[in-house]
Parts: C-alpha cells; sequence; structure tokens
C-alpha cells in the first residue's frame, strides 16, 4: 500500500458554493461530473490520491469525526489567505509539525473541517 488514502469526498449542501469555494481557495478548476449525485474532481495526477465534492450522495457535511488533509502546495500560507474572502473561516491557523511540514485547519461554506498540509 503506496497511500494510506485513496480517495476523499467532501460533502455540501449548496453545490455550486462548495465548488466556487475550493476553486478560489485552490485557484484550481474542479471538474464536474453527474451521476446518480454530483461531484466535481480535484486536480490530481495518475498515481495521485484525489478526491471531490459531492451533493445527493447522503453525506452531510460536519465539523466532527473525520476529515481530509488538502495539499497546501509548497507554502500553505497561499491557499490559507484566500480561506476568509472565499467565504471559509480559519479554525488553526499555520502550525509547524516539525520536519513533517505544516498544518492549518479550516471550515469550508458547507461546514466541513478541512485541513491542509505542506511542507513550508
Amino acid at each position: 500500500m503506496s497511500n494510506a488514502i485513496s480517495w476523499f469526498e467532501i460533502p455540501s449542501t449548496n453545490f455550486e458554493r462548495a465548488v466556487k469555494f475550493y476553486n478560489e481557495l485552490l485557484d484550481v478548476e474542479l471538474q464536474p461530473m453527474e451521476m446518480d449525485f454530483k461531484m466535481a474532481f480535484f486536480p490530481y495526477k495518475d498515481g495521485g490520491v484525489g478526491g471531490c465534492v459531492t451533493y445527493g450522495n447522503g453525506n452531510k457535511p460536519s465539523q466532527e469525526g473525520t476529515f481530509a488533509y488538502v495539499n497546501g502546495g509548497e507554502d500553505l500560507s497561499v491557499p490559507l489567505s484566500r480561506v476568509e474572502k472565499a467565504g471559509g473561516k480559519v479554525l488553526m491557523s499555520k502550525t509547524s509539525l516539525g520536519e513533517n511540514g505544516f498544518m492549518a485547519i479550516f471550515l469550508d461554506t458547507e461546514g466541513n473541517r478541512v485541513a491542509f498540509h505542506s511542507v513550508k
């Protein structure tokens, strides 16, 4: 097993608002797809860990329980500075993990507790 996580889903109550939030936060374009429910995929490379924002699959946003660590890029200060502008709330500012880099925790527009991780 090369990664403990192979996929993650971030639930939403307002799909368009959630997709807009993550597009602005990460300066990316999530790729929407509709099956039995709505999904918008975060960009990732083959062999990497992927994930999406979902709506309509029975998942509900939560501040409790398991939460995803989203790649904060080279320096998570950059996307972290966009959290409140995009409609979220910073719960824990950039915090050192020693030799394991840095992390920060935020609430997205849907009420999900999500974390960033970066090397710098």
